[in-house]
């Protein structure tokens, strides 16, 4: 059985289940575990099986698919409070993860069995409103994705990437090869871009670490 914290934990990062009535809440808590992923483990393979419904109560995933010519697309990551919408389809319409996934943190999740997800899809409304909303909001994203992958120049999404990234002081906390992989490029390109801003004086680039110098700017990037 989950440890009472870790129920606590799930319910404060996810207040919904607040709304549960009594029985459907016992049984989420009596099947509901809390998986911990450490940073670069495995969430997902390609084609593996849906065997859970993932909340990320902590930490982040990244999902992505690997090109025939070996280059890392980024589909969209999970961080605290989200959902992964492709384990979501998976667990509505059946086959396999059509992605990988893995954490790029220490990840805590809290993860729901199949039976229980498609008991409380029946049975609670609230529970099938958060799912299906979440699950409308997350695709939305997906699109926009797609249409910046097919109609943005990198310069774009290379900044739009970084003012997503970027924590409470303006610091992004990655490499050049994942911002690269983010972005749909390679190293030695987003490298290059990332040297010509700091020059600019838009960033100043550290190890593992970019500092945004000035977000104005880097918005701006953005508009053109």
């Amino acid at each position: 059985m989950p440890a009472p914290h870790q129920i606590e934990r799930w319910i404060e990062r996810f207040p919904l289940i607040k709304n549960f009535s009594a029985s459907h809440l016992q049984i989420a808590r009596g099947t509901v575990h809390f998986p911990v992923l450490e940073a670069g483990a495995v969430a997902y393979v390609l084609d593996g099986a849906c065997v859970n419904y993932l909340m990320c109560i902590d930490g982040r995933t990244r999902v992505f698919r690997m090109s025939e010519a070996g280059r890392e697309v980024l589909i969209y990551k999970v961080s605290a409070g989200g959902t992964c919408v492709l384990t979501t389809q998976c667990l509505l319409a059946g086959g396999g993860f059509p992605a990988e996934s893995i954490a790029e943190e220490r990840t805590e999740l809290a993860a729901i069995p199949t039976e229980t997800f498609r008991q409380l899809m029946t049975e609670s409304p609230e529970f099938r409103a958060f799912v299906l909303d979440d699950y409308s909001k997350l695709m939305a994203s997906m699109f926009t994705l797609i249409e910046e992958v097919a109609f943005a120049p990198l310069e774009q999404r290379l900044a739009r990437r970084l003012l997503a990234e970027a924590d409470r002081n303006g610091v992004v906390h990655t490499t050049h090869q994942l911002l690269a992989a983010d972005v749909g490029s390679v190293r030695e390109v987003v490298s290059r871009i990332l040297a010509q801003w700091a020059e600019a004086g838009l960033v100043v680039l550290r190890r593992g670490q970019i500092e945004l110098a000035d977000r104005a700017g880097l918005a701006s990037i953005r508009l053109h």
